[in-house]
């Protein structure tokens, strides 16, 4: 049985690509900030009959509470098939590049990228040890300079100087791990679930989470003939996926 550890997976997108994948097969650690909401989202999936799951706590914001759940899954597993940088903030609204807080920059980068950077370096070993390693960084299109840059942009006035900075360094990070990678068997992304009615954005989105979670599922089950180092967004691009960095 393959294993996935999804971080930010109490609720809303997280939530359901833990659903999607364990209707899949898949034995998911169930990533929460706090234990308690974890405990809740594995009892409504024990309530829908979801049983291979288990929640654990982990705060990607601190390097001992990300070493502590690096330590109780290591012990749980010896392999780990496929991480999802689940874990996100929007950072505080507005963000005109003018006058956006440092506080609230500094504490968005420091889950967005940084959270993705330590989580990916605790749990590297645990992947390596898979014989078709997966690793997939939650993003979004308004990470994408080329497309924020362009005045057709259809989401080109949510682009802010707080959120879409941070995923686009993810994006950076991403595609540096892909390289470092690149002749190994992971595969390594960056996935736009896409705009979707979500309490982070205050239910604007378009899209829900079922159609946002089948985006993420493809790219943690990628096989061996899969791509690597993309950016990916089918609901920019509904026909390839692939999207301009």
């Amino acid at each position: 049985m393959k294993k996935v550890f999804i971080t930010g997976a109490n609720k809303s997108i997280g939530y359901e690509t833990a659903k999607q994948l364990l209707k899949e097969g898949y034995y998911v650690y169930l990533g929460t900030r706090n234990l308690e909401n974890g405990l809740q989202a594995v009892e409504q999936l024990l309530a829908e009959g979801l049983s291979q799951v288990e929640a654990i706590q982990i705060d990607v914001t601190s390097q001992q509470s990300v070493d502590e759940a690096r330590k109780e899954i290591g012990d749980k597993t010896a392999v780990l098939d496929v991480l999802i940088n689940n874990a996100g903030m929007s950072g505080v609204m507005p963000q005109f590049p003018t006058t956006a807080s440092m506080d609230s920059l500094q504490e968005t980068f420091n889950v967005n990228l940084f959270g993705a950077v330590r989580t990916t370096q605790a749990f590297i070993n645990l992947l390596r040890k898979s014989e078709e390693p997966h690793i997939v960084n939650v993003t979004s299109g308004l990470a994408s300079l080329s497309m924020s840059g362009n005045p057709e942009f259809k989401y080109r006035n949510y682009v802010g100087g707080i959120y879409s900075p941070s995923k686009a360094a993810l994006n950076m990070y991403t595609i540096a791990l892909a390289n470092e990678l690149r002749d190994t068997p992971f595969k390594v992304n960056a996935v736009d679930p896409g705009f979707t009615a979500t309490d982070f954005n205050n239910h604007q989105g378009t899209g829900s989470v079922e159609e946002a979670g089948k985006r993420i599922l493809k790219y943690a089950m990628l096989g061996k003939d899969g791509v690597s180092g993309m950016f990916i967004s089918e609901e920019i691009n509904p026909e390839t996926g692939v999207i301009a960095w």
